[in-house]
C-alpha cells in the first residue's frame, strides 16, 4: 500500500495531473460510447466510420493515461532551464490526426492520391512539431514550429478548397455534415500551434498546467466532439435508410 500511496503522491504532485486525469476519463468514455453506438450497425460504409472514429479516442486514452502516470514525460534542457515535455502527446497525434483526416476523406469520397498527400503532410506536421519540442537549441525550436505550421496550413487548404468542392457534389446531408466537421477541424487545429508557441515548448508565457488544460480541451473537442457529430449523422450511411436516433439523442449534424 505504501508503494501505491507513493505513486499517487508523485502523480498528484504535478499541477497538470487533474487535466490529464480528466482527459483520460473523457477519452475513455468517448471510446465506450462510440463502441456501444456501433453495436448492431450493419451498413458497410457506416461500419468504417464507427471503426475509425472509435479508434481515435481509444488511442488518445492510452496516451493520456501514460502522461497521467508519468511515462510519457521527458525533461529537455533549453533556454538555460530544464523543461518538462510530454512526448506522448505527439505519439497520440501521430496516429489520431491521420484517422481524423481519413474520416473526412471517406465522407467526401476523396481519391487515394489526395489521401496519401494529406497523410504525408500530417506526418511532417507532427514529426517536425516533436523535433521542435525536443530541440535543445532554443532558436531552432521555432524553425521546426514554422515547418510544422506550414504543413498544417497545407492540410487545412485541402480541406477548405479540395474537400469542400467534393462535398458540394454529394448528398445534402453529406455536404452539411462535412461543412460542420470541416469548420470544427479548421478552428481547433489552428489553435494547436498557438498553444505550442505560448506553452512550455515555445516561449513559455503559459505555464505547463494551463498548456495541458488547453491541449486537453482541444484534444477532446477534436476527437470526441468530432466523433459525436459524425456518428450522429445520417451522412455516414449509404443510400439505405439510416436508423432513427433513439430518444434523447437529438438530430445534431443530420442535415435534416
Amino acid at each position: 500500500m505504501s508503494n501505491v500511496a507513493l505513486q499517487m503522491g508523485q502523480i498528484t504532485s504535478r499541477p497538470e495531473w487533474i487535466w490529464l486525469a480528466l482527459g483520460t476519463a473523457l477519452m475513455g468514455l468517448g471510446t465506450l460510447y462510440f463502441m456501444m453506438r456501433g453495436m448492431g450497425v450493419e451498413d458497410p460504409g457506416a461500419k468504417k466510420f464507427y471503426a475509425i472514429t472509435t479508434l481515435i479516442p481509444a488511442i488518445a486514452f492510452t496516451m493520456y493515461l501514460s502522461m497521467l502516470l508519468g511515462y510519457g514525460l521527458t525533461m529537455v534542457p533549453f533556454g538555460g532551464e530544464e523543461h518538462p515535455i510530454y512526448w506522448a502527446r505527439y505519439a497520440d497525434w501521430l496516429f489520431t490526426t491521420p484517422l481524423l483526416l481519413l474520416d473526412l476523406a471517406l465522407l467526401v469520397d476523396a481519391d487515394q492520391g489526395t489521401i496519401l498527400a494529406l497523410v504525408g503532410a500530417d506526418g511532417i506536421m507532427i514529426g517536425t512539431g516533436l523535433i521542435g519540442a525536443l530541440t535543445q537549441v532554443y532558436q531552432y525550436r521555432f524553425i521546426w514550429w514554422a515547418i510544422s505550421t506550414a504543413a498544417m496550413l497545407y492540410i487545412l487548404y485541402v480541406l477548405f478548397f479540395g474537400f469542400t468542392a467534393k462535398a458540394n457534389e454529394m448528398r445534402e446531408d453529406v455536404a452539411s455534415t462535412f461543412m460542420i466537421l470541416r469548420n470544427l477541424t479548421i478552428i481547433l487545429w489552428s489553435a494547436y500551434p498557438v498553444v505550442w508557441l505560448v506553452g512550455s515548448e515555445g516561449v513559455g508565457v503559459v505555464p505547463l498546467s494551463v498548456e495541458t488544460l488547453l491541449f486537453m480541451i482541444l484534444d477532446v473537442s477534436a476527437k470526441v466532439g468530432f466523433g459525436l457529430l459524425l456518428l450522429r449523422s445520417r451522412a455516414i450511411f449509404g443510400d439505405v435508410e439510416a436508423p432513427e436516433p433513439s430518444a434523447g439523442e437529438g438530430t445534431a449534424a443530420t442535415g435534416d
